[in-house]
């Protein structure tokens, strides 16, 4: 069943714009707006002169919602998901034409190393939700450093679900060469109409290269 919802956002006084999205919860995961991308499509909302003229990449983008906010907002945004997902890439060519947004579509299937990735020149990288399934954060993880070391100065930004507390997420970015720089409670950034709609406990964390990374990066660049 395929049903159309709307997201707004706007100031305390009035609605600047709305998002349409394009939602069928019976055919994949992929095809619905999941609370982490509303907190994430605000945060980028509040922060939208840090995003102006910038590029953007969302990573495992689903419904794309913070994606189009950010080229709402003026970035030049490109929307990645699993290459296989070809019906979900597809709903996001529809929900960009049905908002009137221009965005590049791409399959990225993370972990894999072909075109699609060494064509990516981020200043941020979005992932809302991404962090779900265990088994593909070695993949997420690889795929965001490689972004990261080959956009020096850039940023991902991600928010999830604190489901078993930041432990594995800090292992990983340990492991990865990666810091956290940033770490907000997810329903702080919403106004209360928002709020009241969702529940769980939702992160969002700014994650860049360590020190350590920055300077092999360099030094590897200088051979």
């Amino acid at each position: 069943m395929t049903t159309i919802s709307r997201h707004f956002f706007g100031d305390s006084e009035q609605t600047v714009f709305s998002i349409s999205i394009v939602e069928n919860m019976k055919e994949d995961y992929g095809l619905f707006v999941w609370p982490c991308s509303i907190v994430l499509a605000e945060y980028v909302w509040q922060q939208r002169p840090r995003f102006s003229g910038g590029n953007v990449v969302e990573l495992g983008a689903g419904t794309c919602l913070p994606g189009l906010i950010a080229a709402k907002v003026g970035s030049n945004v490109t929307l990645t998901d699993d290459a296989n997902r070809l019906e979900v890439l597809e709903n996001m060519r529809t929900v960009c034409e049905l908002n009137k947004l221009k965005c590049e579509v791409l399959g990225l299937t993370w972990g894999v190393w072909d075109a699609s990735i060494f064509s990516l020149h981020p200043k941020i990288i979005l992932g809302a939700d991404v962090l779900y399934d265990a088994r593909a954060f070695d993949d997420l993880f690889a795929t965001v450093t490689f972004l990261l070391q080959s956009n020096p100065g850039s940023v991902f930004i991600t928010t999830y679900h604190n489901r078993s507390g930041h432990h594995l997420i800090e292992f990983l970015l340990v492991k990865w060469g990666l810091k956290c720089v940033k770490l907000l409670d997810g329903f702080s950034l919403l106004p209360s109409d928002k709020a009241a709609r969702l529940s769980g406990n939702i992160q969002l964390a700014e994650i860049v290269l360590s020190h350590e990374q920055i300077e092999e990066t360099s030094s590897s660049g200088a051979r």
